[in-house]
């Protein structure tokens, strides 16, 4: 599933220039967005986790448990993305299986990627 053809026509969305911050860490997030065109850098701190494309949700874990935001989302590129409140992630939740189980698959591969970006930082830090 490609969250993007969901939201293709739509027409408010958010625009950003290359710098520009969608988000940013400790932030009360009250959307979560999916990246329509451009690509946006996902930061912890200093490093950058990854780099997200068209089709990419970002900011949903704001929606799911209502915690600040845990990293910085700059745009890499000029971007355009579609913005999804609380009311219509509950709405797209209940209406729409497959956006459920894509957003629990996004979470996942997210948790994996984190896992291994962990694994590899603590393998080359103890080689030094």
């Amino acid at each position: 599933m490609n969250p993007a053809e969901l939201f293709r026509k739509e027409t408010d969305t958010v625009q950003l220039a290359p710098g520009d911050f969608l988000f940013r860490e400790g932030e009360k997030g009250d959307k979560m967005y999916v990246l329509l065109e451009g690509e946006i850098d996902i930061f912890l701190g200093d490093f950058v986790f990854e780099t997200a494309g068209p089709g990419a949700l970002l900011g949903e874990m704001a929606l799911i448990d209502d915690t600040p935001r845990t990293a910085n989302a700059v745009a890499k590129s000029p971007s355009r993305l579609a913005q999804i409140d609380r009311r219509r992630f509950h709405f797209l939740v209940q209406q729409t299986p497959r956006f459920s189980t894509h957003v629990m698959k996004i979470l996942a591969d997210r948790l994996r990627h984190t896992n291994a970006v962990m694994a590899a930082r603590e393998e080359i830090s103890t080689s030094l």
